[in-house]
């Protein structure tokens, strides 16, 4: 009790003074609002016909979590059925839940629901002790999972401005405040659009669909490869280019290439580069046909690909994270950023809400990490005062305990 009233009260005084909510909220009349209460329940179809309302909100309920709805309805306070739904903008999720890293098995560990045995990486399917399929996992926001997300996200933003069109201005991105980041696309063109066609759209980021013959990997689409091009050819080729500009033989291999076929990419490399400048790759190396071109096709696919949650995006009713506002497994405020300025955001620096003030706590078991511009960690079953903000990331992601 007392680490959740430390938690609360630190989150109360940061929506008394400096939650500012400075991101923008168009039609914020038009939305419906809903918070994750300390109490252990949600709060739901509330709206606000300005800033200033909401804001007042926050500091007297206190949320652990705030969310606002993507979409627009002619009444948000009534019933899903009776809300008038009116379009919604364009978002995305990128989680490093979704990013395959090998970190997991340093910092995020798992323990059967059953009998207790634990384990560190990924929960596996069945207890190897009991069999059981129930877990209780605990992840860890660290450097190399976000800037796995944040490579992703990078991705993702090429896709939205080169192929589709849209200009930063109608971009907005965000650091979720707690393992990934947050795309949204506020543009008229893609209100109105329905679940199926931001399905295309997801699927089009996702890279899916590029394996069919009438749209992908097909003989005649390939030996037109260029870096020239634009959409998904085009961005298989600059992977392919990026990728022989430095390949060895070896990497040739991992990706499934024989050996004598790699030896022959890594000898023949200059007249390949040349060739993915003029449409006519499979002109520049004899004995290299069709299906090694596909392969290779194929794979540069899937690393040009930005992975995202395709049901945040494909949700025209999705409740998404409020900004600015504190995230309850963190501490943690999502935050947002030119999209221009995305390779030199550091969530560690910029999400920090709480930079004043110590707490003592017992730390159980927490890796090592950085918060800010200090180093902290890794403990085990230890006393230590902290610096507020990671006292509260400790205590948020049950790795700790207020004792002072």
């Amino acid at each position: 009790m007392k680490s959740i009233a430390f938690i609360q009260d630190a989150f109360r005084k940061y929506y008394a003074k400096d939650c500012s909510l400075s991101e923008s909220l168009p039609d914020i009349e038009k939305r419906e609002f809903g918070f994750a209460l300390f109490e252990g329940w949600m709060l739901r179809h509330k709206s606000f016909s300005n800033k200033g309302e909401l804001i007042s909100f926050l500091g007297s309920s206190v949320p652990r979590d705030a969310y606002f709805s993507c979409a627009y309805y002619e009444d948000p306070q009534a019933e899903m059925e009776k809300k008038g739904w009116s379009g919604a903008d364009l978002v995305f999720d990128i989680d490093a839940d979704h990013v395959p890293t090998t970190c997991d098995k340093v910092h995020d560990q798992w323990t059967c629901g059953n009998c207790g045995f634990t384990g560190k990486g990924v929960a596996p399917e069945n207890c190897p002790v009991c069999g059981s399929e129930k877990f209780e996992e605990s992840t860890w926001p660290c450097e190399v999972c976000l800037a796995s997300a944040k490579y992703e996200t990078v991705k993702l933003l090429d896709i939205l401005m080169e192929d589709f069109g849209f200009s930063d201005k109608e971009i907005r991105a965000f650091f979720s405040g707690h393992r990934g980041y947050h795309v949204h696309v506020e543009n008229k063109a893609t209100r109105n659009l329905d679940g199926m066609a931001r399905k295309e759209i997801v699927d089009y980021v996702c890279g899916l669909g590029l394996g069919n013959p009438s749209y992908g990997f097909n003989d005649e689409r390939l030996r037109m490869l260029s870096i020239k091009n634009h959409g998904w050819r085009g961005r298989i080729a600059k992977g392919v280019h990026d990728f022989v500009l430095d390949a060895k033989v070896e990497d040739y291999k991992a990706i499934g290439l024989k050996g004598n076929v790699a030896e022959a990419m890594v000898k023949n490399r200059t007249a390949i580069l040349s060739s993915l400048n003029e449409s006519r790759p499979w002109e520049a190396l004899k004995g290299v046909g069709p299906e090694t071109w596909k392969k290779i096709a194929a794979h540069f696919a899937l690393s040009q690909s930005a992975s995202v949650d395709t049901v945040v995006t494909t949700d025209t009713h999705r409740l998404i994270r409020l900004g600015d506002t504190l995230h309850g497994k963190t501490g943690l405020k999502k935050t947002g950023f030119p999209v221009t300025a995305i390779e030199d955001f550091d969530p560690f620096k910029s999400a920090i809400a709480f930079k004043k003030g110590t707490a003592t706590v017992l730390v159980s078991d927490a890796p090592r990490f950085t918060l800010g511009n200090q180093t902290f960690g890794p403990y085990k079953n230890q006393k230590i005062e902290l610096p507020t903000a990671a006292a509260i990331l400790l205590v948020c992601r049950k790795r700790a305990e207020v004792i002072e």
